[in-house]
């Protein structure tokens, strides 16, 4: 249970002001069809989710403790400074319509938009540290529908009302905080 709330939060937090919550701001106002919307990023993030997740599951077979432990805290630490990092959608991206219906589009640019993002290098880390697959996939997932699905719904009127910079530094802290717990000698 500790393994979903924890990835439930942390990708919440990372999500908000995120290159793929600009994205879903930006499909809702062109297509404004939440629905297809909404399903496509919870398959989409699914999916490229549970990769990263069995990728962070692999990784703590192969490492041992120790290496492991000092990789996951660098990591960790690496994460708070990129989230004090905005993040911002290339206008020709946002551009482009649908070839293959709302639903389509939103499962292929959201998948390719989580390659290497703050959300799936996260769901690395965190599925390597509690080798908890499902939990951290499942939490993750979560994570990212909490900070996408009202934006999708509300749009415009949430990203007015977010402070976003509060946001990161407060993801920084959480994940600066992670990092030293696992750097902590035990």
């Amino acid at each position: 249970m500790e393994a979903f709330l924890v990835s439930t939060g942390i990708v919440a937090l990372a999500e908000m002001g995120d290159k793929t919550q600009l994205l879903s701001l930006v499909l809702a106002a062109r297509f404004r069809k939440p629905w297809p919307i909404v399903l496509g990023i919870f398959v989409a993030t699914a999916v490229n989710h549970a990769l990263a997740g069995a990728v962070g599951s692999w990784v703590t077979g192969v490492l041992g403790p120790d290496m492991l432990r000092w990789i996951l805290g660098a990591s960790f630490i690496a994460m708070a400074i990129w989230m004090l990092i905005p993040d911002k959608i290339d206008e020709d991206e946002a551009g482009k319509g649908p070839k293959f219906g709302v639903f389509l589009t939103t499962v292929v640019a959201f998948f390719l938009a989580e390659m290497g993002d703050k959300t799936q290098v996260a769901t690395v880390m965190l599925a390597a540290q509690f080798n908890a697959w499902a939990a951290v996939v499942a939490g993750t997932t979560l994570g990212m529908m909490i900070a996408n699905a009202p934006v999708v719904w509300f749009g415009d009127a949430i990203t007015r009302k977010v402070p976003i910079k509060l946001v990161h530094t407060i993801g920084a802290v959480v994940f600066l905080g992670l990092g030293v717990v696992a750097l902590w000698p035990k």
